[in-house]
């Protein structure tokens, strides 16, 4: 499957780009040929730029691991994970590790997040029969990976700052209910497909006790003001990541085990795995870059606004679908086109609003099954592409949805 999907690329890009050329426009040609080289070098420092943070992270869950933390977690998310993925046993060191990467997403600690899913799907892939092809459970896994399963989109507010919007945190519920819409979506899209019992108690349990949490959750932070949201949402974030290390740290003292010992063991796992993904970094992004340097994505929005105005409907939504459009593809990209957005339209324009709530409520499925399945060496991915695919379509359907209705 990823074999098709990276050679379609480069056919798609080679075709758009050779019609330009022979009725004399050569700069898609030229900039496809720059893309090469450019995006060659930026997939080497992205793995490279990786070492450190997954030393860290893994050296850190190492120390968990060893002082029974994780043991720990895993008795507590027992019951829901053995409904969601029942091919994992009870007790097995993955349902620590996912249990872990989803409350990094969750809060969402991007960098902390990236490690932990690769050693989730390490771990998973211990139980796979079958090496080369994906197993339900790590489809599952992968597919609530690329639902964007974020509470706290810190950055965008940030961002929001940065070009001095009004409120930076407005975007907060439009984010919350949207990137709830992908999550849910991609769950029951997984389960329908893996034929997993919806009517299970003690799945309506979980999820039921979920809602009703993020419903009150919900209801505190509206109560507080833009910038009092803001202020919280910045500050609950980086206190959760050294929340997370302060609480490894005390798990090891407190178990008395050799917690050097143990982070050096894990961080040269980190080091291992950084270098092995650095192949498949180079072979999908090499192909993002060329497939949008040749204007195949520009031909794409073009046509999808001429046949929007045909049926007279509003198109203000058309200018932030490349957003939607590259985020599957490229998240570097797809958060440029979103700071290309804020600044063409404005901040506080519809369209900046729009852009900021898809970039939020979608995540970069292709580089997410790329690094995580490539990390383990699966190649056969059955319907993984597809049912992440389905989980940001219902995102970015869910945002334009939300923001007419916010923002009119």
């Amino acid at each position: 499957m990823l074999n098709r999907i990276w050679l379609s690329f480069f056919f798609i890009a080679f075709l758009v780009a050779g019609a330009q050329a022979f009725s004399g426009n050569w700069a898609a040609v030229d900039a496809m040929q720059r893309s090469l080289f450019a995006t060659s070098k930026l997939a080497a420092e992205i793995a490279l730029g990786l070492i450190g943070l997954m030393a860290f992270w893994l050296g850190l869950f190492k120390v968990a691991e060893d002082a029974g933390l994780i043991r720990y977690f895993s008795r507590i998310l027992t019951p829901l994970f053995r409904r969601l993925m029942p091919e994992v046993p009870a007790g097995h060191p993955a349902i620590g590790s996912v249990s872990m990467n989803l409350m990094a997403n969750m809060l969402g600690l991007d960098n902390a997040a990236t490690p932990l899913g690769l050693r989730a799907m390490a771990d998973l892939q211990t139980l796979n029969p079958r090496p080369e092809v994906a197993t339900n459970a790590q489809i599952f896994f992968l597919v609530l990976n690329c639902s964007s399963v974020t509470l706290i989109p810190v950055t965008i507010f940030l961002y929001r700052t940065q070009f001095g919007a009004a409120s930076p945190a407005d975007v907060f519920l439009p984010i919350l209910l949207a990137t709830s819409a992908s999550t849910l979506a991609g769950m029951l899209v997984v389960m329908l497909v893996q034929r997993i019992r919806l009517n299970d108690p003690v799945l309506l349990l979980w999820l039921g006790g979920f809602a009703v949490c993020g419903a009150l959750f919900m209801s505190f932070l509206l109560s507080l003001s833009g910038p009092d949201l803001q202020l919280f949402s910045s500050r609950l974030a980086g206190a959760a990541v050294l929340l997370i290390v302060l609480v490894f740290l005390l798990a090891g003292a407190t178990q008395r085990i050799d917690a050097y010992a143990s982070f050096v063991q894990g961080a040269k796992e980190g080091f291992d795995t950084a270098i092995k993904i650095m192949p498949y970094l180079v072979a999908m992004l090499v192909a993002v870059a060329v497939l949008r340097e040749s204007g195949a994505l520009g031909m794409v929005l073009d046509g999808l606004r001429s046949l929007i105005a045909l049926g007279g409907w509003d198109t203000r939504w058309v200018d932030a679908m490349p957003v939607a459009l590259m985020k599957p593809l490229s998240g570097s990209g797809a958060r440029a086109l979103m700071l290309e957005t804020m600044q063409h339209f404005g901040v506080d324009s519809f369209q900046a609003r729009l852009a900021t709530v898809v970039q939020g409520s979608t995540e970069t499925t292709f580089y997410v099954l790329t690094l995580y399945f490539g990390s383990v060496g699966v190649v056969k991915i059955r319907h993984a592409l597809w049912c992440g695919l389905f989980a940001d379509l219902a995102g970015v359907i869910a945002a334009i949805a939300v923001c007419y209705w916010f923002y009119g």
